[in-house]
């Protein structure tokens, strides 16, 4: 154990707690076991050595562990974290549960013994908490890390530092959101950017290499962590690969299964599944039509590339305009309201209000006998009768 601890003691040091994600300040670190989900490269290995970092303990207190760290290859997580609480733990961050093999049966066992210890842990997108044979959603509180937003990729860059606010203050009649703007923040100078480079954190420290190491991520995703999705064959990664990109190239579009099925190598009956396999490792987003139960899986209304950036990773040519503006919307929205696809529009939000998304001179014509609606129009900073795509982005 002790190189475990040697580990998370040199990773505590070299980890900054000058930035932090959104969520960090929403997690409540009091309860005895916390999960926090999210795709590669998110920063949830940050988030948790910055906790750690911040509780300033012993290491014999407070330690950091990576589940596919070879130690854990000979030797039992709950063996070995019986010792840690033996010699004074209290706190046990544990990272890549999801590489450790029945990794919920045995949190689950070190939850219900030693109840004076700490569990946070983080996994993949892809865990599903409530198929998990250790029954943990009665016992723990779970959150989901989504990559930055365009506002905390101001911060993170050193531009700009503002609160987040919320979608009433955004669809207020007052307009009092453009209050917090000061007389010279150019809200365009840099969106352009974080389309391109902005969602995932390390584009902070490598621009230059940024599409490739994003290519690389996509790679890893499909054909390491969706390895651990039940009923995924993972023979099946090259046509899943295949499929992203038949994706990438026409979305947002309404799909036809047949034809998908054709491009990508895939019987048509397992269309469906994967396309939902994807969006569980949030590489796409599904949009459905308003009142449809997801009980069970349904064909999606519109298919999206997860988050702007993808489309340039996976584009040969500069990315379809509309295509951003709308991948951009329903990216940066989706974190903290539900989406569908309404009956006239672009999106229904919480089933209550409809947005129509297109660029400065998109008029209101195809949501006019629409309750709620909005146009949200691109390359314009303060508009006065529009609502700015840009804003969007200042929701978490």
């Amino acid at each position: 154990m002790e190189q475990l601890l040697e580990k998370s003691v040199a990773l505590v040091q070299r980890i900054s707690t000058e930035k932090k994600r959104y969520l960090y300040n929403e997690i409540n670190w009091n309860n005895r076991l916390i999960g926090i989900k999210g795709a590669r490269g998110t920063g949830k290995t940050t988030l948790l050595l910055q906790k750690l970092k911040e509780l300033k303990l012993l290491p014999t207190q407070g330690t950091y562990w990576s589940l596919d760290d070879f130690y854990f290859t000979t030797h039992s997580l709950v063996e070995t974290a019986e010792t840690f609480f033996k010699k004074g733990g209290q706190y046990l961050f544990l990272d890549e549960v999801h590489k450790y093999e029945n990794w919920s049966i045995h949190i689950k066992n070190l939850y219900d013994f030693y109840p004076d210890l700490k569990i946070v842990f983080t996994g993949s997108s892809i865990i599903d908490i409530s198929r998990e044979e250790g029954d943990l959603s009665r016992r723990m509180l779970m959150y989901t890390l989504p990559g930055l937003s365009y506002r905390e990729y101001l911060a993170f860059n050193d531009l700009y530092n503002f609160e987040p606010i919320t979608l009433e203050d955004i669809l207020s009649k007052d307009r009092k959101w453009a209050e917090m703007f000061p007389a010279d923040f150019r809200p365009l100078e840099y969106f352009e950017d974080y389309l391109q480079y902005g969602y995932y954190p390390f584009s902070i420290e490598d621009k230059q290499g940024y599409a490739t190491r994003l290519q690389q991520l996509v790679r890893l995703i499909v054909e390491y962590d969706m390895a651990e999705l039940k009923g995924f064959d993972v023979r099946n990664a090259k046509k899943m690969l295949q499929l992203l990109n038949v994706v990438a190239a026409n979305v947002p579009f309404q799909p036809n299964i047949t034809n998908i099925a054709k491009k990508s190598d895939i019987h048509r009956n397992s269309v469906v599944a994967y396309l939902h396999f994807l969006e569980q490792a949030q590489l796409i987003k599904l949009l459905y039509a308003s009142g449809i139960s997801l009980a069970t899986l349904q064909k999606p209304e519109k298919v999206y590339l997860d988050n702007p950036n993808l489309a340039y990773a996976f584009s040969t040519s500069s990315p379809n305009v509309g295509n951003l503006r709308e991948t951009y919307f329903i990216s940066q929205v989706s974190v903290r309201h539900k989406i569908a696809y309404p009956k006239q529009g672009d999106f229904l939000v919480d089933n209550t209000f409809t947005f129509e998304v297109g660029g400065k001179d998109k008029t209101s014509k195809q949501i006019d006998s629409v309750k709620n609606g909005f146009v949200v129009a691109d390359d314009v900073e303060f508009p006065i009768t529009k609502l700015p795509l840009w804003l969007f982005g200042f929701l978490y």
